[in-house]
């Protein structure tokens, strides 16, 4: 088969596609951002975060857009492919991606780091490099997670429960303002009505899953699968005497650990022990 021809110059990857021509199409308009939010009655940020690839934004919003630029179903139709590209995602989590946009609740227990439907595009960059990866790679991979988090910003979004050990939260990032906005950003996700979040504190001693990170999926058809993972590698389990195992660990662990109301004190706590950013001078 020949090799296509790449007419435009433009990516062929959907999410960076979808962020071009959402830069293109307001430069071709002359509009700045805050006008671009001004007369579609949206924050001009979230206009900027679609614009960066850190946000794909809801149908109604793109929906808008297409609207104000005159382009009828364009953009939706690019933004339909860019939500359900699962190509960007590395090759052993794309089974998992795939179930997870499917499902009808979540819940995870978060044994290091937070959980991608939780980080912010720098917590996510930071500890990407921190496992290894190199540009480009890093960049896309960092927008594909940032996609991952509208699973939860919509209308109609799943149930996600979070147990947090207690050492996520005690693992502080480099940049103190970066880790300033990712604690924001967690107390922010913590007010949404489907959003229920446990901190696990040391206190609580040993448990089942003291050295595995773990991710439950309910699907659509009643099914439960969990994602099991490590620093190193992944692990999808579909066998439910396996995933029941994991679910009564998780169950017993959540008994040990400190209720929501607890637990976003807890977080406040952690933000008020960040330092001062030097660069501001600001609390």
């Amino acid at each position: 088969m020949p090799q296509r021809r790449i007419v435009t110059g433009r990516s062929q990857e959907p999410r960076q596609r979808f962020a071009e021509e959402l830069r293109r199409l307001r430069a071709r308009k002359g509009d700045s951002l805050r006008q671009l939010g001004e007369r579609l009655g949206w924050d001009w940020s979230l206009f900027g975060k679609m614009e960066k690839g850190e946000t794909l934004g809801s149908p109604e919003v793109v929906d808008a857009l297409d609207q104000h630029y005159g382009t009828p179903g364009l953009l939706l139709a690019l933004w339909e492919l860019a939500a359900g590209d699962h190509t960007q995602f590395r090759e052993r989590y794309r089974r998992y991606m795939a179930l997870e946009a499917e499902a009808v609740s979540l819940w995870h227990f978060a044994v290091s780091v937070l959980p991608g439907l939780l980080q912010t595009p720098g917590y996510a960059r930071e500890v990407l490099a921190a496992g290894g990866l190199q540009e480009p790679e890093l960049t896309q991979q960092v927008e594909a997670r940032m996609g991952r988090r509208e699973l939860l910003e919509g209308t109609d979004s799943p149930p996600f429960r979070v147990i947090l050990s207690e050492a996520v939260l005690r693992t502080a990032m480099r940049d103190v303002g970066a880790w300033r906005e990712q604690l924001d950003y967690l107390i922010e996700a913590m007010e949404r009505s489907n959003v229920t979040l446990h901190v696990l504190p040391f206190s609580a001693g040993m448990h089942g899953l003291d050295s595995t990170a773990v991710k439950f999926l309910r699907l659509p058809d009643s099914r439960t699968v969990a994602y099991v993972e490590n620093a190193y590698r992944g692990e999808l389990i579909e066998e439910c005497s396996p995933v029941e195992h994991l679910q009564r660990a998780y169950d017993a662990m959540r008994d040990l650990a400190l209720s929501p109301a607890e637990s976003r004190k807890f977080v406040l706590r952690m933000l008020e022990e960040v330092p001062c950013d030097p660069s501001t001078g600001a609390p």
